[in-house]
């Protein structure tokens, strides 16, 4: 299957192998080796990203933008096919794209230590302060509405009216919380009507699996950029502190597991505030911890709808998969929403030694 693409890169020749590479759940990854030169190879997943042309032009244009006014900065460019092209169309396999692979680099799966979330917090932060200077309007939409919590309501709505009646007797305790925490949507209207709160050019995936470290667990660059949308910074901010703080993931069937681990979360305000201290508008900062509660309400809300529609989108490995994730979820949000006082202190200590 592989033969025609490996021939539109022109790198047919040599093949020592081609093994599946990384852990990601969208795209299928490979890694080449060609003679003395290695590549990341990825066939994207157009079920999910319906234009992949889009992904390429934001990394084209954000790419550019870099190397022109940041050349220092390690930005992972796509190897550009024999019709130089970035993408290649296969109708047998669809779109692939061909990137270098960093030699000494590696990605990790699990945040294991805040040494590491603060790497990947910096990481993050610094993608964002050097494309504060680019037109996030020129972006092109990846995944419409995907941080779109206005949709993500509007979609748990219609499966608690269309959805399983079983399922919906079932998870009442649940549908319960989401009323209960509408604040956080009320919360969210206020900001996008707020201009003070910018339209930047945002990651929507920062996950730590999404930042190349070297032989030293030092930060290099972020990658995996698909999701590169315009968008508010409370996106980025909030999926590291919805998926950095807890000891255990939103797969954790045990609750009592799940917890918010302030030593994480000081990393992650001296990461990223390190780098966007001067960026950021007050208002911006002033919604440090919703930027938390933002990611972790909608997600639960996406897993609650998803499984009171039958598990139409995530699917489940187990009976009652998705209900397990929402419920986490909403315990998160809940311990989250009881540390805040003391997490806020963190962040206005940061801001007061800053100043």
């Amino acid at each position: 299957m592989l033969q025609p693409v490996f021939d539109a890169f022109a790198i047919s020749q040599n093949i020592k192998n081609a093994t599946p590479f990384g852990s990601g759940l969208i795209n299928h990854t490979w890694k080449i080796n060609n003679g003395n030169n290695a590549f990341i190879l990825q066939q994207i997943n157009n079920n999910v990203f319906r234009h992949p042309e889009a992904i390429a032009f934001n990394i084209n244009a954000t790419g550019h933008y870099l190397q022109k006014h940041f050349p220092a900065y390690l930005f992972v460019m796509p190897v550009k096919t024999v019709f130089n092209n970035d993408i290649f169309f296969d109708n047998a396999g669809g779109y692939f794209r061909l990137m270098p692979f960093i030699e000494n680099s590696h990605t990790i799966d699990v945040v294991q230590d805040p040494d590491m979330a603060y790497e990947a917090a910096n990481q993050f932060g610094k993608f964002t302060r050097l494309l504060s200077g680019f037109d996030a309007g020129l972006l092109k939409i990846t995944l419409p509405d995907f941080h779109n919590l206005l949709f993500r309501f509007k979609q748990f709505e219609e499966a608690l009216s269309q959805g399983s009646a079983s399922r919906i007797e079932q998870s009442q305790t649940l549908i319960q919380a989401v009323f209960e925490n509408k604040n956080i949507l009320d919360e969210y209207e206020k900001i996008i009507a707020n201009p003070r709160f910018k339209i930047r050019v945002t990651h929507h995936d920062t996950k730590i699996s999404n930042v190349l470290f070297d032989d030293h667990d030092k930060g290099l660059c972020v990658i995996d950029l698909d999701t590169l949308m315009p968008g508010y910074f409370i996106s980025d901010l909030g999926d590291m502190l919805r998926t950095y703080l807890s000891p255990v993931s939103e797969e954790e069937e045990d609750f009592s597991k799940i917890d918010i681990r302030e030593e994480y979360f000081v990393a992650i305000v001296n990461g990223y505030l390190g780098q966007l201290q001067d960026e950021l508008t007050d208002e911006e900062k002033a919604s440090f911890i919703y930027a938390g509660k933002f990611m972790i309400y909608m997600q639960a809300l996406r897993f609650l709808a998803d499984y009171l529609a039958n598990d139409i989108y995530y699917g489940s490995k187990y009976q009652h998969h998705n209900l397990v994730r929402a419920g986490n979820q909403f315990t998160l949000l809940q311990k989250l929403t009881d540390k805040e006082a003391v997490l806020q202190r963190h962040v206005d200590s940061f801001r007061v030694n800053y100043d």
